[in-house]
């Protein structure tokens, strides 16, 4: 155990480092150009192999990162080695040898039990030295990741978190880390409460990462599941037990699209039985979230189901990978892609761009099917016509914006890439955008083509499309061999949200 008259001359801490990030993130709604620059300082932390680990949000979108030890005066330049957006932790190397002279790396410990001391150490706003806070483990369970918008386990802690103290280790009495801080509850009915990702999470990221040589992610089983507390639903579903949980919808680009049916109980997974309340038995006298057994396996991992079909009891398998979203949460290549006709502004849409545009301006139809659509195949986007630059070529669609393109000369449009291909490659003498709504706008091939130098000189835009759409486009679909119908194109009335804590949630 560390005593608190030790704690000053312990060696964990010269492994906690402040982190100072230089942020360059895109434009969102100019997609040609970034946003200015701004700096924040988090927190990191060593671990074994001469890397540090620190959390997603405090280097996203980094064009510098810098890192400096308890005691030192010197910054030292950091690279990002992976960055897992879903659970919110980054690896970081320094190149340095200056740098790992005299420290020691610390030790992930066990997963903690409630009422379990806990330090957490960090650099937060408010001075320029360490911070030491010290409170216990009050709560353990599958929790909301803020920056990432998944689920996976968290530990709530009542030790003061602020600002600046993401990315710091937690520890407990006998110096060993047992997670990383990375978010706190701000609200008028509550009070101390902080997060920490456990050790579970960070090797699962770590392992990750040796593994493929990069970040996956965590994998899920692409299932909308109901609880099934309500005896009369159990036995009208044929279920003679108090477990299992209802299958309400599959995620048509996950392997279990070829497995489950809506309608299915899964009542086990890996032989673990699962309760209705849509719990599973975790540690001594304790319960977690079914998800938390998804979250243990990796990406192209197999997980055995056992699911009630019309009251027989099936042994089935199932490939777990990450879930597609039609409307990502992060830009993984970290600049959007856009194309520019004759000053239209054609963009995917993606929850940055919701959160920079306002919901307001992104209007209610296009923000539920934002909300509430499914992905048909892997590839799939929303691509919407985001502004329009003004020019003699375009008269009468200024106004225009935020709108759903659906199809071009009366073909369906399957993400911005399918786009540009239809256009590069289209021999008509017009140029037809079909929004939702019936809306068409029509523009001359051969005006678009006399015009684009000058808009793009007009508003100083460096190329009419991203970088991305030079490259050859491929169709998935084609490749694969699976061609759905247009009309069952990103139409699936689901959301990617939980319906409150008693209803519907994605597994």
């Amino acid at each position: 155990m560390v005593e608190p008259s030790a704690l000053q001359d312990s060696a964990f801490l010269n492994a906690v480092v402040k982190v100072y990030c230089t942020h360059t993130a895109p434009d969102y709604s100019l997609p040609w150009q970034k946003q200015r620059q701004y700096t924040s300082t988090g927190s990191a932390f060593m671990i074994g192999d001469r890397k540090l680990l620190t959390n997603a949000h405090c280097v996203e979108h980094d064009t510098q990162v810098k890192v400096k030890k308890r005691g030192d005066d010197s910054k030292y330049v950091a690279k990002v080695l992976a960055r897992g957006v879903d659970c919110d932790i980054a690896l970081l190397s320094v190149e340095s040898e200056e740098f790992w002279r005299d420290v020691e790396p610390l030790r992930l410990g066990r997963l903690p039990h409630l009422q379990d001391s806990v330090t957490v150490v960090g650099y937060p706003l408010g001075g320029d030295t360490i911070s030491v806070t010290k409170g216990v483990v009050s709560r353990i369970e599958v929790t909301s990741y803020a920056h990432g918008s998944s689920d996976l386990l968290g530990i709530q802690i009542d030790a003061a978190i602020n600002p600046g103290n993401s990315g710091g280790p937690a520890f407990n009495d006998q110096g060993e880390c047992i997670g990383v801080a990375f978010q706190v509850l701000r609200s008028d009915e509550a009070e101390n409460i902080g997060y920490v990702i456990p050790t579970t999470v960070v090797s699962h990221f770590l392992t990750d990462y040796e593994r493929n040589g990069r970040y996956t992610g965590f994998p899920c089983l692409g299932v909308l599941i109901q609880k099934l507390e309500n005896p009369a639903l159990r036995a009208w579903l044929k279920v003679q037990s108090n477990e299992g949980v209802l299958v309400r919808r599959v995620e048509p680009t996950s392997d279990a699209n070829n497995v489950l049916k809506e309608g299915d109980v899964i009542v086990s997974f890996d032989d673990v039985r699962v309760g209705s309340e849509g719990t599973v038995p975790f540690r001594s006298n304790e319960r977690i979230a079914f998800h938390f057994l998804i979250s243990q396996k990796f990406a192209g991992d197999t997980a055995e189901l056992g699911i009630i079909r019309a009251g027989s009891l099936i042994k089935t398998k199932v490939v777990l990978n990450s879930r597609v979203h039609l409307v990502p949460y992060h830009i993984d290549e970290g600049q959007p892609s856009y194309l520019i006709i004759a000053g239209l502004v054609f963009t995917p849409l993606s929850e940055p761009l919701i959160e920079e545009e306002c919901e307001d301006s992104i209007g209610l139809k296009l923000l539920a099917r934002a909300r509430y659509s499914l992905a048909k195949f892997k590839g799939e986007q929303i691509v919407i016509l985001s502004q329009v630059l003004a020019n003699e070529v375009n008269i009468g669609y200024e106004d225009m914006g935020n709108q759903q393109v659906v199809k071009f000369n009366g073909t369906r449009i399957k993400n911005i890439h399918h786009l540009a291909h239809l256009i590069d490659s289209c021999k008509d003498r017009y140029l037809r955008f079909e929004f939702e709504d019936s809306y068409v706008a029509v523009l001359e091939k051969e005006s678009v083509t006399a015009a684009s130098p000058s808009v793009l000189s007009d508003y100083g835009i460096p190329s009419e499309r991203s970088s991305d759409l030079l490259k050859p486009y491929v169709d998935a679909l084609e490749v694969e061999g699976d061609q759905p119908a247009d009309e069952e194109f990103g139409d699936s009335p689901v959301s990617n949200y939980e319906f409150g804590p008693d209803g519907l949630l994605w597994a």
